[in-house]
C-alpha cells in the first residue's frame, strides 16, 4: 500500500537515519575532482583555439567587422553548438540510464565516453572530426551533474546533501584555476595535441579510482526521507525505460525544478561570458589586465557554493524542517542576486575602477551558486533514489534551452536595452522561488499535476 507521504510530519523525515560514514566525504572528493575534470575537458579547446588557426585541414573562415577584427568564426561556432546540442540531448536521457544502472556503473560509463572523447580531439583531422568528438563529449559529459547529485543523495543524509553538492559543484569553478596554467604548460611543451590527451588521461584516472571504490558495499542505506519517498512513483515505473517519464511527468515537482533551473542556468552563463565583455568595454580591460578581477569572481563564486549549500544543513540542525530550510537558503540566495541590477550604474558611480562593479558579479554569482547548490538538492527531497538521476537530467535540459533562449536575448536587445537585461537577471531567482513555492508549497510531499 502507498504510504500517504502528506499524512506525515513536516519534520524533515530525518529521524532513525543510520549510522553516518566518514567515507562519504571521499566520495564527495571524488565527485569534486570528477566536475573539476569535467569543466576542464570542456574549456580545453576554446583555450588551444588561437593555435588552431594555423592547420590547413581546419579551414577557418572569419567574419570582421569594419575596424578588419576577427568577430566570428563559423567553424569554430560550428563546433561549439555541436557540443551544445549533444549536451542538451543527453541530459533528456543521461539520468534515466544512470538510474537504470546505478550510480556506479552509471558514472563510470559516463566519464568513459568523455574521456575518450576528449582525448580522440587529438586525433581528428578536419572540423567534421571535431564536431563529432564535441558531440560525444557533450553525450558523456551530460551523465556528470544527474550521477553526482544521486550519489549525493545515497550517500548523505538530507541535511547535508546540499552542503556536499555545493562542495562538488565547486569543482566547476576550481576547473578555472587549473585548466588554463595546466593546458599552457602542456601545449607549450608538447603541442595542442597534448593537452587534449591530458585532460583526458586525468578522467582515465579518475575512472580506475572509482571503479576499484567499493562504493555499493560501503554505501550507507537509504536515509529516512528517501524511505518515505520510496512510493512517490510506482515500483512499476522503473521497470521500463520510458514509463519512469510518464510517471514524473505528473508530478509537480519536476515542472518546479525544472523550471527553476530555466529560469537561473541562463544567469550563470551570462555573469560568466559577459563579464570579459563589460571589464573590456567599461574599464579598458582585456583578458591580462582583467585577470584579478575574473579571478575574483571565480573565487568567490567558490565560498558562495559551499557557504550556501551548508546554510540549509545550518538551519535544519537547528529545528527547521527540510521544506524551511531548504527554502530560506534559496530565498537568502535569490536576494543576493538583486544587487546585479545596478551593474548598469557602475560606469557613472565608479568610472576609474572596476572593482565595485566586479563585486556585484561576484556576489551574484556566488549568489547563484548557493542556489545552485540547493536547488539541485530538491529533487533528492521529492523523489526516490531511483528517480534522482532522471529529475536532474530533465532539468538540466530545461536549463540548456533556457540558456539558449536567453543567449538569443541578449543578442538582441543588451545594446539597446543593458538595464532590462540585467533586471531579467536580477529577478529570475525570486520569480523561480516563487513559482517553485505554487507548485511545491511543502517540499516531501507528493503532489500531482
Amino acid at each position: 500500500m502507498p504510504i500517504d507521504t502528506a499524512s506525515l510530519p513536516d519534520s524533515g523525515f530525518t529521524t532513525a537515519a543510520p549510522e553516518r560514514s566518514n567515507i562519504r566525504w571521499f566520495v564527495c572528493a571524488l565527485l569534486f575532482a570528477a566536475t573539476t575534470i569535467n569543466y576542464m575537458d570542456r574549456s580545453v579547446l576554446s583555450l588551444i583555439e588561437p593555435l588552431l588557426h594555423n592547420l590547413p585541414f581546419m579551414g577557418w573562415d572569419f567574419t570582421k567587422d569594419a575596424a578588419h577584427q576577427v568577430v566570428f568564426n563559423n567553424n569554430y561556432g560550428n563546433i561549439i553548438i555541436c557540443f551544445q546540442v549533444a549536451y542538451g540531448v543527453g541530459l533528456l536521457t543521461a539520468g534515466r540510464f544512470i538510474d537504470k544502472l546505478g550510480t556506479k556503473i552509471g558514472y563510470a560509463l559516463a566519464i568513459t565516453v568523455w574521456a575518450i572523447s576528449s582525448i580522440s580531439h587529438s586525433l581528428v583531422k578536419s572540423v567534421i572530426g571535431f564536431c563529432i568528438a564535441r558531440a560525444m563529449l557533450g553525450i558523456g559529459e551530460s551523465g556528470n551533474f544527474p550521477a553526482a547529485i544521486k550519489a549525493t543523495t545515497e550517500w548523505f543524509p538530507t541535511e547535508e546533501r546540499a552542503l556536499a553538492t555545493g562542495l562538488f559543484n565547486s569543482g566547476s569553478n576550481a576547473s578555472a584555476f587549473v585548466a588554463p596554467a595546466l593546458v599552457a604548460f602542456v601545449t607549450y611543451r608538447y603541442g595542442w595535441k597534448a593537452a587534449f590527451v591530458t585532460t583526458g588521461s586525468m578522467g582515465l584516472i579518475w575512472l580506475v579510482v572509482w571503479l576499484l571504490f567499493p562504493y555499493n558495499k560501503l554505501r550507507r542505506a537509504n536515509t529516512q526521507t528517501q524511505i518515505n519517498l520510496q512510493e512517490v512513483v510506482s515500483p512499476s515505473a522503473n521497470q521500463g525505460f520510458f514509463a519512469l517519464f510518464g510517471e514524473l511527468a505528473r508530478q509537480r515537482g519536476l515542472y518546479a525544478f525544472s523550471l527553476a533551473k530555466g529560469l537561473t542556468d541562463p544567469i550563470w552563463w551570462f555573469y560568466l561570458f559577459y563579464l570579459p565583455k563589460f571589464l573590456n568595454e567599461n574599464y579598458g580591460l582585456d583578458l591580462a589586465h582583467a585577470y584579478w578581477e575574473i579571478v575574483a569572481v571565480y573565487a568567490v563564486s567558490s565560498v558562495g557554493s559551499i557557504a550556501g549549500g551548508a546554510l540549509s544543513g545550518f538551519l535544519m540542525h537547528r529545528g527547521f524542517s527540510v521544506n524551511s530550510g531548504r527554502k530560506i537558503a534559496l530565498l537568502l540566495c535569490a536576494l543576493c542576486v538583486l544587487p546585479i541590477i545596478l551593474v548598469p550604474y557602475m560606469g557613472k558611480i565608479s568610472p576609474h575602477s572596476a572593482w565595485p562593479a566586479v563585486a556585484l558579479f561576484a556576489l551574484a554569482a556566488a549568489a547563484h551558486q548557493g542556489w545552485s547548490a540547493n536547488l539541485f538538492s530538491t529533487p533528492t527531497d521529492m523523489f526516490p533514489s531511483t528517480a534522482v538521476s532522471t529529475v536532474v537530467g530533465i532539468g538540466g535540459a530545461v536549463g540548456a534551452v533556457g540558456g539558449a533562449t536567453f543567449t538569443w536575448i541578449v543578442k538582441h536587445y543588451f545594446a539597446l536595452h543593458p538595464m532590462l537585461i540585467f533586471t531579467l537577471a536580477g529577478l529570475a531567482y525570486v520569480t523561480s522561488l516563487v513559482i517553485f513555492q505554487l507548485l511545491v508549497p511543502r517540499l516531501g510531499v507528493r503532489r500531482t499535476a
